[in-house]
């Protein structure tokens, strides 16, 4: 489900929830529907235990014997202490218990509504398979579209009151729509663009993402058959480098230590003009810090970073700075700058074409900034922020309480924007779409290059094993260690056991795909009991299957062993 914030979609899952009432009409459930639902706030009790909070009396060698419960705790919980008490978790913690314990029951129906807030990009991606797998029903509302492409079949778009059904996930949302303003003649020629550079920029893009909508899609290919890409590169680095010099930052044979903790080791890094850098990293790995140590408000043990004398930097936090709640959105924005020239677009702006071009417009311009969403306030931000006129962006996790809509205004406004961008985001459509390349910061007092960007990033950290984080007192950084063996044990024997768990999960995910299969075929066998032609091919099929159930489960038992 997509849609403006404040369009109503959280309202909707609440109401096919039972949670709110309708003024009119009936929701309708089928008798004994098993329903989950994951709100946008808890119900967990505070004086419970993190385990005993999620999954109630149920013993540690019940659920440690399941996979589905083992993964599930892993991957959500695998940092947090299970002793630890409920009202003591981080905000994003208790996020995290409430998803595990509704993914640990049986349902018909999961309604989720922005599952993937503080999920890293590993997490996510590992839920995306988790509902995948699950048997029946699910509607989601997020804004990490990436996640819509992987697990959704179906989008509704909830605008005005009214919900537009359309066949396929994100990019095929992006085809349909594209294809219903070219046939309707759509006058507003911005939003089109918008569309069709984003259109472009999707079916340009990895093959995961082009599914095979039902629609015609020859008709949305005729729209940008012309499209160029969305940035051009060549114009932008001539831009920037006329702004920025050739200089940006520069980190010569820095190193950097919290009390015993090593966080840089000899790192040389450079950052140069129009350069578009995605930054990815466990939590706590020192994403943060190493932008500290580029900027200057952190100084290295050893080495230097030198810094361009042109450079001028902006940092879109992931706190929003507190200003006049009382201030209209208009007034605010007129007494920081009246007019302004923002890079890469020509000529002076308004505060008004400022505003509108951040989605302002209307009754919106006399809101007080106290009336705002938690979205407005944030574009409300980034634009205070371009008002500086900066060459040099530092956007962290810069998604947090964006649409979909929003994020399409900020990604196109990127696209021409003449200068550095560095982002670090769990969002990987965003990451994909505004980043040329990616370096990871794993924990190892390294920055490094991944060519191969996200789906590198998540294979490194599934061959690192599962990751555990402690707490130092030198730092408030969680260190995360990757789950290597300790010093006196062999290295050789971890491998070997990090290898035999990552066979154990697929063999996991094949032996559930082949209880799918044999479900549907005792179906079939239901079906067509009558018609012995076509029983005896259904119990051929079935054999085979036993057979292969067969193999997969006795290289699982050599598996389990190996993972000893």
């Amino acid at each position: 489900m997509v849609g403006r914030n404040g369009d109503g979609k959280s309202t909707l899952l609440r109401l096919l929830a039972r949670r709110e009432e309708p003024d009119s009409g009936r929701i309708t459930h089928n008798r004994d529907l098993r329903l989950g639902y994951l709100g946008q706030s808890d119900d967990l009790d505070p004086g419970q235990t993190v385990l005993h909070a999620v999954l109630g009396d149920v013993e540690t060698y019940t659920w440690a014997a399941d996979p589905r419960a083992r993964s599930v705790m892993e991957h959500l919980l695998g940092g947090v202490d299970h002793g630890a008490l409920v009202g003591t978790l981080s905000g994003g913690e208790r996020r995290r218990a409430s998803l595990a314990r509704l993914l640990l029951i049986e349902v018909d129906l999961l309604i989720l509504d922005e599952p993937t807030n503080h999920l890293d990009i590993e997490a996510v991606n590992w839920l995306a398979d988790h509902v995948v797998d699950r048997a029946g029903a699910l509607i989601v509302v997020t804004h990490d579209r990436w996640f819509l492409d992987a697990v959704c079949t179906d989008t509704w778009e909830v605008q005005g009151g009214r919900i537009t059904s359309y066949d396929g996930g994100y990019a095929a949302y992006v085809l349909a729509k594209a294809e219903r303003a070219r046939s309707a003649q759509v006058s507003e020629t911005k939003r089109q663009n918008l569309l069709k550079k984003e259109l472009a920029w999707l079916r340009r893009g990895a093959p995961a993402r082009t599914s095979k909508p039902k629609f015609r899609i020859d008709a949305a290919n005729a729209l940008i058959e012309n499209e160029p890409p969305p940035r051009d590169k060549l114009a932008l680095s001539q831009l920037a480098t006329a702004r920025l010099g050739k200089d940006v930052f520069d980190a010569e044979d820095v190193s950097l230590s919290f009390g015993d903790r090593l966080m840089f080791d000899h790192v040389t890094f450079r950052l140069g003009p129009a350069d578009r850098i995605g930054l990815l990293g466990p939590n706590g790995a020192g994403k943060t810090t190493f932008l500290r140590l580029l900027t200057g408000q952190l100084a290295p043990d050893h080495g230097q970073v030198k810094q361009g004398k042109t450079v001028r930097t902006a940092n879109l936090s992931q706190n929003l700075e507190e200003v006049d709640g009382m201030a209209t959105v208009l007034d605010h924005i007129t007494a920081i700058r009246r007019t302004a020239a923002l890079a890469g677009r020509g000529g002076e702006l308004t505060s008004s074409q400022l505003l509108e071009r951040f989605g302002f417009t209307g009754d919106k311009l006399t809101t007080r900034i106290s009336d705002l969403s938690g979205g407005e306030r944030r574009r409300l931000q980034l634009l205070r922020l371009l008002l500086d006129e900066p060459n040099v962006l530092i956007l962290d996790e810069p998604t947090n309480d964006l649409d979909v809509e929003t994020l399409t205004v900020l990604e196109d406004f990127l696209d021409s924007w003449p200068g550095v961008v560095v982002t670090v985001t769990h969002d990987r459509y965003f990451l994909e779409r505004v980043s040329d390349m990616v370096y990871a910061i794993m924990g190892d007092a390294r920055v490094r290059h991944l060519p191969r960007g996200v789906d590198q990033y998540i294979e490194e950290l599934a061959d690192r094993g599962p990751r555990r984080t402690t707490y130092t007192s030198s730092t408030s950084e969680p260190v995360v260690s990757s789950g290597s063996a300790p010093a006196d044990e062999p290295v050789v024997d971890a491998a070997v056991a990090r290898a035999a768990k990552k066979e154990l999960n697929r063999i996991e995910r094949q032996l559930a795909k082949l209880t799918s299969a044999e479900a549907k075929l005792h179906d079939q066998i239901a079906v067509h009991a009558s018609d012995y032609e076509r029983l005896a091919e259904l119990d051929t099929e079935l054999r085979k299957l036993a057979e292969e159930r067969g193999e997969l489960e006795t290289a699982w038992f050599e598996a389990a062993e190996r993972a000893e």
